[in-house]
């Protein structure tokens, strides 16, 4: 992995290191489009200055990744899967140091039963997806395989079921009664993994194995799925143009994606 993004030098780290947690979709980039330069420029300024950038996502590791490389997150941490994997990456290696792993016969049953013809996608961690049908291009971070069955999908762990197609949300319900977490992205997008997990949640393990002290934590999100994350930080950046219920979640806000609002909130931090 390469990045042409050149660090600014500074002549001293801060004295605190600051942890910083980033959304992706919607804060770091627009979906489908690359970090601009203001975003991988204020990156870099960041990490110079000592503080530690947390990508926070609910992306699949393997989609995840290639958003480090371009901010040039040698020795990172990622929080994907909205909080169901943890990973650390180091140049061009990275390891999964925490995985929590989905009930996703009940899952799936839930969704074939009150959405029948849904498509489904259970999370291969690094690799892509596991299908019933397959999913349209830009929808799926990696590689997509199809499942001979639907007890295929249960067989095998994962820490994600994501399930695809109108009206997706009214899933929902259902599927907080049995249990688990679901987060509807969009109308026809519902993400599902164990309950209790959060990004919030696996954010607050990295936090403490870097030794950083809660009110010294940031997080910049835009979304639903960003609500715990935070609450969690001592200093929460809605993006412009999140739900009002976000913004209200929020301590301070920031500009949209389009006018690169998640690299004003990252300089705002350097005092």
């Amino acid at each position: 992995m390469t990045t042409t993004t050149r660090e600014p030098q500074h002549p001293a780290p801060a004295a605190t290191s600051l942890l910083v947690a980033c959304d992706i979709d919607g804060t770091l980039v627009r979906t489908g489009h690359p970090a601009t330069r203001a975003v991988r420029h204020a990156a870099a300024e960041v990490r110079a200055a000592g503080h530690h950038i947390v990508l926070a996502t609910g992306r699949s590791l393997v989609g995840a990744l290639p958003v480090a490389v371009q901010l040039g997150l040698d020795d990172a941490w990622i929080v994907s899967s909205n909080g169901a994997v943890t990973a650390h990456l180091v140049r061009h290696h990275y390891q999964v140091t925490e995985q929590h792993d989905v009930d996703a016969e009940t899952a799936i049953r839930v969704a074939v039963q009150e959405a029948p013809g849904i498509r489904i996608a259970t999370e291969i961690v690094g690799i892509g997806y596991r299908v019933n049908i397959r999913f349209p291009k830009g929808q799926l971070n990696g590689a997509q395989h199809s499942a001979g069955s639907l007890e295929e999908f249960w067989s095998n762990p994962t820490p994600r079921v994501a399930l695809y197609g109108p009206g997706a949300y009214r899933l929902v319900p259902t599927l907080l009664a049995n249990g688990l977490t679901a987060i509807a992205t969009r109308l026809d997008w519902v993400d599902v993994t164990a309950p209790g997990i959060s990004k919030a949640t696996a954010l607050e393990k990295v936090r403490a194995t870097l030794g950083v002290e809660a009110h010294d934590t940031a997080a910049i999100g835009d979304s639903e799925n960003d609500l715990e994350m935070l609450g969690w930080a001592a200093h929460g950046f809605a993006m412009a143009h999140a739900p009002a219920f976000v913004i209200a979640a929020a301590d301070h806000v920031t500009g949209t994606v389009d006018d690169d609002g998640a690299a004003r909130a990252l300089l705002s931090l350097l005092g």
